[in-house]
């Protein structure tokens, strides 16, 4: 997440780096292990019993190879490296052999010199006219190896891209997922996607879903524009588990999904907080400490594996893949094998 001032409802706001605090607790009280969740009731829909589980175990897997990444390249994966570069060739090599159609996108202008592309992956199937689109940053500061800011949202939407590869669903329309370059320095990757898109295909995209630091280990569980209709599959599967999210107000203006919404794309996505403190009454609600950083580690050379919230990320993961089976898929069956 990129640190920015903004303004909501006329409050302007900044945010304050927490780097004297302790650092992270990894217990978080009253939370359930990882992969214990229950499966929220059949009456929330078809929709919601045919969305898989996402296995957290496979999104750990890619967190460990975007550290791994990281250290063999200076302890960072920044957009004008090469651990960023690295990063991004071994997202597109899982997503090549799973049948998506893959483009990388040179950000030509408005990124910062040397900053690497946008990977955007498609799944050749549903509706074209109908596009649902899912995206995170894939870069990091170069002050540590960006683990959970924002190899947490990263891998948690490549497993969910693997995943719906190999379940193979009828698609009622397309889904597409944009891995951005250059966010830290100024959301300028999604920033330039946006941009080269015609109006036509602007209008194509119906909701852009943003996933940005979906780990925090002292963190609570947020919604960008929580009360909206492109949010309402979001809260539901968080809702299902009894997480009383909240909106994502420390969020708003700092991450991927502004450049959609100034584009007029309706927005919304999970987050589990930066830099900003828990307040007593998240902490009584969430577990966790209050007055602390929801990320501890927050920028720091300390965003590392040992930097997750496994519970948190599982959770994320699982609610990505509902809202895209209740947006996008058919429900219909198995559909014809992707090229």
């Amino acid at each position: 997440m990129v640190i920015r001032r903004f303004t909501v409802t006329g409050v302007s706001l900044a945010v304050t780096l927490g780097a004297a605090l302790l650092g992270a607790d990894p217990t978080v009280a009253a939370t359930p292990q990882a992969g214990t969740a229950p499966r929220p009731s059949a009456a929330s829909g078809a929709a919601h019993a045919a969305a898989p589980d996402i296995d957290v175990a496979k999104v750990q897997a890619h967190l460990t190879e975007l550290h791994a990444i990281a250290q063999r390249n200076g302890g960072n994966r920044r957009s004008t490296g090469q651990g960023y570069r690295d990063s991004v060739a071994y997202v597109k090599n899982k997503l090549k052999a799973a049948g998506y159609a893959i483009s990388e996108q040179p950000c030509t202008s408005g990124c910062s010199s040397g900053a690497g592309p946008n990977l955007i992956a498609e799944w050749p199937q549903g509706d074209a006219g109908t596009v649902y689109m899912f995206g995170s940053h894939l870069d990091g500061v170069g002050a540590g190896p960006g683990i959970n800011d924002n190899g947490s949202g990263s891998a948690a939407l490549l497993e969910t891209a693997l995943t719906l590869a190999r379940e193979n669903p009828a698609m009622a329309a397309r889904v597409r997922f944009g891995w951005w370059t250059d966010e830290e320095q100024g959301l300028n990757g999604s920033d330039f996607y946006v941009r080269s898109l015609s109006r036509t295909e602007r209008a194509r995209i119906k909701a852009y879903y943003n996933f940005d630091m979906v780990a925090s280990t002292n963190g609570g569980y947020f919604i960008n524009h929580v009360d909206s209709a492109a949010a309402a599959p979001m809260k539901e599967y968080w809702d299902s588990l009894k997480l009383q999210p909240e909106e994502n107000t420390e969020g708003a203006g700092r991450s991927d999904d502004y450049s959609f919404e100034q584009a007029g794309i309706p927005t919304s996505g999970y987050a589990m907080g930066a830099g900003a403190r828990k307040t007593s009454a998240q902490a009584a609600k969430w577990g966790g400490t209050a007055y602390r950083s929801y990320d501890p580690c927050y920028h720091q050379s300390c965003d590392t594996t040992a930097n997750i919230n496994a519970t948190g990320l599982n959770r994320s993961a699982d609610g990505i893949a509902y809202t895209l089976w209740k947006r996008a898929v058919s429900g219909t069956g198995g559909g014809a094998s992707a090229g």
